[in-house]
């Protein structure tokens, strides 16, 4: 048997990404967003692909299609509405914003049945989201408000100053229903006014049955929670408005149920340190538009909901993650349990339903992510390929990985993380260690195949480091006690339970302590930088977007309510715990060579922090190096080139540093 190659590092950064996908309302068809890079552009294309569920055909319908609003099928499935992104990739965020708000904009719709891709003109102001209404011939658009009078005035009065927290209309949303006449091979649109409100709108829904539009408020900050509500308009009378939700979590994923009446929604808690909420795992609710009352569902499900699709004979199928695996359980009701279905281990993710059938991507540990297609959800297992973008992957010689355990000697608590081996090396001893932290906190390494800038284990296990993907107190498929134990000593804590894990592979013979390195991105490049204050045990450290002084991040990021929750009160109730756990003040123990990157626009986690970072090692004497990346965010999704020079260059400090040069201390 002819042995696979080993996966390169250019083809590592190949990877195909499905972002969404949709099946059609009769199952035949369904929709399938991609994203790939495109080196000679510096940019990804985002293409949308019609595939046949029951033969072998597909269609591509567009290129440049926009990431901020999903594809949706109409009532009968005959059409499709989506967005493009027809901007220039060289603009600048600024420039790309003004010249959106100067120019005429629209939305699209593709013809089934002619296979045309018609515009719909819809005026000057930026579309953020789209329902379609009970039938194909009308659907309802949010807008976000263009410049008004009174902030041309104000731009007249305060030239380019910024007065922050003050509030300028257009700020605001518009709510508008779309009439849409074809006659003689032309598409006529009218506009219909519905509704202004005072907030940005992310997300939009109809109920025929009730008559309603329901969707969700959005914020740039996270200060106060209460900007992430769900709103209902009933338009049988006077367009009021009511506040459907009051809590501190943030909805999304929002699904019509089958009778129409009840709006089905994801939450992500982002709690405050008031004490009226607690944070728990991502959950799944419903609120009845007949009398307004809220619902949890899944209740007997003990992990983290990260996905679902409605049932065409009531209920949810729910992506449910149990520690290492995220599986599809069947929700018949709220009154009944949930049933986990007999599938493959590994992780589901983007499931859509459409009468019996089911469409959702799929992937573990040495399987890269396809799209599969399903007509029962008892044939779970048997499921059929329908893509093949990946397919380079299964071609080589891929990493194989298990799930490793320890125990936390200071309070017992058993912790679970994953072990992914060079290939050929499985079960091998003395092997050099890379510990690779997740974000979050609350997220969670799970047996999946990820080819991402930020989390590349596929790729550093390939380059010959045995990688260690610890699931530390604060991860997500624990249950919500664990996930509640990071609170108060968010980086001492999870810390520990890292520190433990490594000192048992050493122990069990797995690791070779002279070859030793760590790294994480977000808060992963918290505990990163956490990690090297506490011990020099770790001879390489590759540090992404992590905080090292938490009163400034807090006073800076756009996540404060995060940050003060997890250490339990504001930076002047609680000094000490804020200084005690910022890695600042403890730089002078920091022997460990740190590559530092971050994204010069970042929001979540300012760049500030790792300029502190960069230049305390450099006083100290400790090698460091920082890479600042133009233009890109938190998430560095910008330009495929840098994630990629991210990634090469942290390789090469891991092969300069990674391995014992100095005298080092035990954990």
């Amino acid at each position: 048997m002819r042995m696979k190659a080993k996966l390169t590092f250019d083809e590592y950064f190949d990877y195909v990404n499905f972002p969404s996908l949709s099946l059609s309302p009769d199952g035949q068809h369904l929709l399938i967003h991609t994203r790939r890079p495109v080196w000679d552009s510096n940019s990804f294309e985002n293409s949308l692909w019609l595939y046949e569920t029951q033969g072998q055909r597909k269609k591509l319908i567009k290129n440049k299609l926009s990431e901020t609003v999903k594809p949706k099928w109409s009532p009968s499935g005959n059409w499709i509405v989506l967005l493009l992104n027809e901007n220039s990739t060289t603009n600048t965020k600024h420039d790309q914003h003004c010249d959106r708000q100067s120019s005429e904009q629209y939305i699209y719709l593709y013809c089934m049945t002619s296979d045309e891709l018609l515009p719909v003109r819809i005026g000057v102001e930026i579309p953020s989201a789209i329902a379609w209404s009970n039938n194909d011939s009308s659907l309802f658009v949010s807008t976000m408000v263009s410049r008004s009078r009174e902030d041309n005035l104000h731009e007249i009065e305060w030239k380019d100053v910024i007065q922050y927290r003050e509030r300028k209309s257009s700020d605001d949303s518009i709510i508008y229903r779309i009439d849409i006449d074809r006659k003689n091979q032309v598409l006529t649109s009218t506009a219909c006014f519905v509704k202004n409100v005072s907030f940005p709108i992310s997300e939009l829904l109809f109920s025929p049955a009730e008559q309603k539009l329901v969707f969700t408020s959005t914020s740039k900050l996270y200060e106060h929670l209460d900007g992430f509500e769900m709103y209902s308009i009933n338009l049988q009378n006077d367009f009021s408005l009511s506040k459907l939700t009051n809590n501190e979590q943030i909805e999304h994923n929002l699904q019509l149920s089958v009778d129409g009446k009840h709006i089905l929604f994801q939450v992500t808690p982002y709690s405050s340190s008031n004490g009226k909420f607690n944070d728990t795992q991502r959950r799944l609710h419903s609120v009845d538009l007949t009398n307004g009352q809220t619902e949890r569902l899944a209740k007997d499900f003990d992990g983290s909901i990260e996905g679902y699709a409605i049932r065409s004979d009531g209920g949810a199928y729910i992506l449910g993650q149990l520690g290492t695996n995220v599986q599809v359980y069947t929700q018949r009701s709220p009154s009944k349990y949930s049933i986990l279905n007999t599938g493959w281990s590994g992780t589901y993710e983007s499931i859509s339903s459409s009468l019996n059938s089911i469409a959702f991507v799929y992937s573990c540990f040495e399987r890269p992510k396809e799209i599969y297609f399903i007509n029962k959800i008892d044939k779970l297992q048997f499921a059929k390929v329908l893509t093949n973008e990946n397919k380079l992957f299964t071609r080589r010689n891929l990493p194989k990985a298990k799930v490793y355990k320890w125990i936390n000697g200071d309070d017992h608590r058993m912790i679970e993380g994953i072990l992914h081996f060079p290939p050929g090396k499985f079960e091998c001893k003395s092997l050099p260690l890379l510990v690779f932290i997740h974000g979050g906190p609350y997220s969670a390494s799970v047996n999946r195949f990820q080819a991402s800038t930020n989390y590349w284990t596929s790729l550093a296990a390939s380059e010959g480091w045995l990688v260690l993907e610890p699931n530390y107190r604060g991860s997500t498929g624990y249950g919500d006690q664990f996930l509640s134990e990071v609170r108060f000593q968010p980086l001492s804590r999870p810390g520990r339970d890292i520190l433990a894990g490594v000192s048992r592979l050493i122990k069990d013979g797995i690791a070779d302590p002279n070859y030793l390195a760590v790294g994480g991105y977000s808060y992963g490049g918290f505990l990163t930088n956490w990690l090297i204050t506490e011990t020099t045990l770790f001879h390489a450290a590759l540090s992404g977007a992590g905080s090292v002084e938490h009163v400034s991040a807090w006073g800076t990021m756009d996540l404060p309510v995060h940050l003060s929750y997890l250490f339990g009160g504001f930076p002047w109730e609680i000094p000490h715990r804020y200084q005690n756990e910022s890695p600042i003040y403890h730089s002078d123990k920091i022997r460990t060579p740190t590559r530092i990157v971050t994204g010069e626009n970042d929001v979540r986690v300012p760049a500030d922090q790792s300029y502190i970072l960069e230049r305390s090692l450099y006083y100290l004497g400790t090698p460091v190096k920082l890479l600042v990346f133009p233009n890109e965010g938190h998430f560095m999704n910008k330009n495929p080139w840098h994630g990629k020079i991210k990634v090469r260059e942290e390789l090469k400090w891991l092969q300069k540093y990674g391995h014992k040069s100095f005298e080092t201390t035990k954990i």
